[in-house]
């Protein structure tokens, strides 16, 4: 609804824009309509090395031990996902850290209270590590 009113003196429409003023104190400017809007920007792709340099220095600050990290297809899109082990072999813990490789935030999760079949092999992968290492 296109209105009549004065523009406030600080608000001026810009060639070809259409003005709407929504009440005494909100007035709208609209693009005209040949205006062409620039397509969002383009996101890049949290790499194979981004991820392992997130998730070393992680586990560096707190003495972890990487086991493997592989890229999953999931109903939301490829993740990133890594296993560690954080302690010694008597009192270790095993850690899923996974990312998407859309970005976002650095999810840290307990192996043992994760559904991910992934946490399962970690546990694995490090006995199967601990008899490399002895028989080396």
């Amino acid at each position: 609804m296109l209105s009549r009113q004065p523009l406030p003196h600080n608000a001026r429409p810009d060639g070809g824009e259409r003005v709407i003023v929504v009440s005494d104190d909100v007035t709208l400017f609209l693009p005209a309509p040949t205006t062409r809007l620039l397509p969002a920007p383009a996101t890049s792709d949290i790499t194979d090395d981004d991820f392992d340099t997130m998730v070393r220095h992680a586990l560096q600050t707190v003495g972890g031990t990487l086991l493997f990290k592989v890229r999953v297809a999931e109903p939301i899109g490829e993740v990133h996902v890594a296993a560690a082990a954080v302690g010694t072999v008597g009192t270790r813990q095993f850690l899923l850290l996974s990312l998407s490789v859309n970005g976002g935030r650095l999810s840290i999760e307990a192996a043992d209270r994760s559904a991910s079949p992934l946490a399962r092999i970690a546990a694995s992968y490090a006995g199967l590590l601990d008899v490399f290492h002895a028989a080396a």
